[in-house]
This record gives C-alpha cells, sequence and structure tokens, in this order.
C-alpha cells in the first residue's frame, strides 16, 4: 500500500492555477491535513503572486497588504512550488496538469467586467472601474493605459467596494497616496488631475447600498473632500425602512449618508456626490469621448423572490462628465480545456468539484475555488473558509483518484518548451528590490511594473 496517496511515498500531487488568496488558502488548508502528504505546485500568468492584494487592494489600504505575511509562509513550504511567468493553456496546458497532478485546483478568479448595455458605452473615456485600478495599482497590463484626468467632474457606475476606491483614489491627496505603494506613473497622473468632483451613481436606494461600514466611514475622513448627499434620496420606502432592522451595516450606511447629508458643503476644493435610484441609459459622446452621461431615476418594487428591484419611471436628467468608470460587476473568462458557464462567468461547480456541463456528473480531480467558484462576492477573507470547503471535498475524492501517470515533473517540461518561469526565490528577488527601493522613499515599495523589467532584475538576481 506504499503506493496509496497522499503518503510520504506517494504524495498527493496538486496544481493550483492563479496564485491569488483563494489559491493560497486552498494551499494552507491542504497543508493542514496532518494524515495527508502532498505536493503543491503554483501556475501564474504574471511574475508576481498574491493575485488581487497587489492588484486590486487600494494602495491606502496597506493594512490590508500585510496578509501576504501568510502567504509568504506557505510558498515558502519545503512542498510547495511557485512557477510565476507561466500561461495556463499556452505554457502549460490542461492536459498537462492532468497528466502530471492528481487533483487541480482552479483559482482564476473574475478577470473581466460586466457592461452596462448602453449606447456610448465604447467611447474613449469610458472603461471598467477594474481596469483603472489595475492602473494605479501598476498591473503590466494596464501600466500604459491612456488615462486622462483633464476633466473637472468623473461619474462612478456602481457603489460597492471597487466603485468607492476609485471614487477615493480620484479625490486623495496625490501628496498623501506618494507615501502608498501606487504605481509612479498613476501618482504622476493624478499629479496633475484637474478631477473635482465625482458622482456616484447608485441603481437601487441607500439601504441596498453594496459597500460596507468603513469604505463610506473613510469618505468622510478625506481632507479636502466634501460628501454630498440629497436628503431626498435619503427617504426609504416602507420595505427598504422595515430591511434596516434586520441588516446592521444596511441601517450603519443609513445613518452615515444622513450625517453627511446634514454636514452639507463646506466649500472644499473636491467633493463626492452620491446619487441613489438613478441608472445610467446613454454615454454621450463629443469627437469620440465622453462628454456627459443621462440618467433615469427609478423607483424600487418588490420581486417574486421578495427582493426590491429598481425600474426606470421615464424621467432624465443629463450630467456633463469627462470620464465613467462601470463598476457593475465581474465575470470569469474561459479556460483552454476547462468547462465554464457563460451566464453565470464561473467555472460549473458543485460545492467546489468542477462539473461537466454535458453530463452534469463531477470532472474527476478538477476543482475551484474563489470567485471562479461563487462569482464576485465577499472579501480577501470569504476566500479563506470557501478554500476549505472545497479542500474537504478533496480529501473525499482521494480514495476514489486514479493517480496521474506522469512524474510530477512539470519543471523539466517548461524548460523543454523554453518558458522562462519564475520561481518563488526569483519572486523575493524583486519583492526585495521593489522593497529597497521603496525604503530609500519612505514607502512600503516601488512596484516594477512591465514584465520585461521584471525578468531583467530576476535574471541579475539568478546570477548573483
Amino acid at each position: 500500500m506504499s503506493e496509496r496517496l497522499g503518503t510520504p511515498e506517494r504524495p498527493l500531487r496538486v496544481a493550483i492555477v492563479g496564485a491569488g488568496p483563494a489559491g493560497f488558502y486552498a494551499a494552507e488548508a491542504l497543508l493542514k491535513q496532518k494524515d495527508i502528504a502532498c505536493r503543491i505546485d503554483f501556475f501564474n500568468r504574471l511574475p508576481t503572486p498574491y493575485g488581487l492584494v497587489r492588484e486590486g487592494v487600494a494602495p491606502d489600504h496597506q493594512s490590508i497588504k500585510s496578509v501576504t505575511r501568510v502567504y509568504d509562509k506557505l510558498a515558502a513550504a519545503a512542498n510547495v512550488r511557485y512557477f510565476g511567468n507561466v500561461t495556463f493553456g499556452r505554457d502549460v496546458l490542461h492536459e498537462d496538469l492532468r497528466r502530471h497532478y492528481d487533483q487541480i485546483i482552479y483559482a482564476v478568479g473574475a478577470q473581466s467586467d460586466r457592461k452596462m448595455g448602453i449606447p456610448g458605452e465604447d467611447l474613449q473615456g469610458s472603461m471598467p472601474a477594474t481596469i483603472f485600478v489595475g492602473w494605479y495599482n501598476g498591473h503590466p497590463d494596464y501600466r500604459d493605459l491612456p488615462i486622462d484626468l483633464s476633466c473637472e467632474r468623473v461619474l462612478v457606475v456602481g457603489n460597492g467596494n471597487v466603485a468607492m476606491d476609485v471614487t477615493r483614489i480620484l479625490v486623495s491627496d496625490p501628496e498623501e497616496l506618494a507615501k502608498t505603494d501606487i504605481a509612479d506613473h498613476a501618482l504622476e497622473v493624478l499629479r496633475a488631475s484637474k478631477v473635482r468632483e465625482v458622482v456616484m451613481l447608485g441603481r437601487r436606494g441607500p439601504a441596498q447600498a453594496a459597500f460596507t461600514n468603513p469604505e463610506l466611514k473613510e469618505f468622510g475622513e478625506l481632507p479636502g473632500v466634501d460628501v454630498i448627499v440629497d436628503p431626498a434620496d435619503l427617504e426609504l420606502d416602507p420595505l427598504s425602512e422595515a430591511s434596516l432592522a434586520e441588516d446592521k451595516t444596511a441601517a450603519k450606511n443609513v445613518e452615515m449618508l444622513r450625517a453627511y447629508a446634514a454636514r452639507g458643503s463646506t466649500g472644499a476644493p473636491r467633493r463626492i456626490v452620491m446619487r441613489f435610484l438613478v441608472s445610467p441609459v446613454e454615454v454621450i459622446g463629443k469627437d469620440g469621448r465622453v462628454a456627459a452621461v443621462r440618467i433615469e431615476r427609478n423607483q424600487l418594487f418588490q420581486a417574486p423572490d421578495g427582493s426590491l428591484r429598481p425600474r426606470g419611471t421615464g424621467v432624465y436628467e443629463t450630467i456633463e462628465c469627462g470620464m465613467i468608470l462601470r463598476s457593475v460587476g465581474y465575470k470569469g473568462v474561459p479556460l483552454p480545456g476547462v468547462p465554464y458557464d457563460q451566464a453565470t462567468g464561473t467555472i460549473p461547480n458543485r460545492g467546489g468539484r468542477v462539473i461537466d456541463p454535458a453530463t452534469g456528473e463531477p470532472v474527476p480531480g478538477e476543482y475551484v475555488v474563489g470567485w471562479a467558484k461563487r462569482g464576485p462576492s465577499g472579501v480577501i477573507g470569504t476566500n479563506k473558509p470557501d478554500a476549505a470547503a472545497t479542500v474537504a471535498l478533496m480529501l473525499e475524492d482521494v480514495p476514489l483518484l486514479t493517480p496521474a501517470p506522469g512524474d510530477g515533473d512539470i519543471e523539466s517540461l517548461l524548460r523543454e518548451r523554453g518558458v522562462d518561469f519564475v520561481s518563488y526565490e526569483d519572486w523575493k528577488t524583486l519583492d526585495t528590490h521593489e522593497t529597497s527601493r521603496g525604503a530609500a522613499q519612505g514607502r512600503p515599495r516601488v512596484k516594477v511594473t512591465r514584465v520585461d523589467e521584471m525578468m531583467e532584475i530576476i535574471h541579475a538576481g539568478r546570477q548573483r
């Protein structure tokens, strides 16, 4: 029985596609098992690990990024390997992982955004909030975006935490941001910004807003920024008012919004205007650029499932602006050879076991965690119990698995293909470079934002 999976003689071999929080929490749950030996390999498209902690968390939220200390310990474990700069479907294929690993975990998040589906949405100056987030966080894919902040007003569609982040960054004092790890190219543009007002549009009422209490509280603490809320927007319908008794977060949100409404304008140089029960219906352009947005007033109605939904009233207004950022939902993108649910933008699964859509049966040895599993909901910490639940199913399945026929030597395969993969030690070289540059400027780090530059630094480190 020495060949039984999960023994020191034949460890369970697990591939994790994606090196963000969900992937690391899955690794943590596996490594905590005392009665099963495993070897874990991470595959990540970018050289840099940690996913949204590096590329999504706002630069003025440094305390949230401290979670990478936990991930660092996991990545440094003797039975864990990191393969960065490796693209699934190109450098390593689905069939490669099936051959070399007993189980595969997809932890790829939700990399695409949902559209509003209105005329003018593709005009220059209209973009997903996630792209703007990637730009100021130094994501290599968005590093060279032509962000134009020469306008005085920006509209942000949505009121979840991503919408709150981009709004806050747009009105924050650039000299305060200069103390963070915000990308240098973004800081330069923000220093020259002419934006004085950001208008947030929520299609439902304040009691249904998706933002959290701390995010809303931060708005009121921004120096030189007024938070403007129309008291009429805070007059709740009976069902919304009743819902506050059961939702403490929503009740606190409404309480803070009423305080902002009572405070009104103080004449601060920048302002955030929070609108509710409105939806954009058209982006109006001039010379190919965003010039204004037409919005419609909504009212709430109770749907058959009991939820409160918005519908248009036929009352319109037009707001002039030079940029519109949409934050109306996110979805995953299909992976080559992996089932995909077009409707939900997720990998079809049952509790984390990947499902073959043709048969409805689980795909042996394949699993999913995080947003790719449940859709774009929750915060970073939500991924921990989510990943643990998937790992519990993986462990149930181990006795039923047919061991992978390959020898698990994926490193040799990558070298044969000429893939210049990044190891954990390589990442630490880059990490040291960034944090050293940051220390010289009194900042947490100065990010390298181009893959070729990252690889130059890594190659130099290998030669030392």
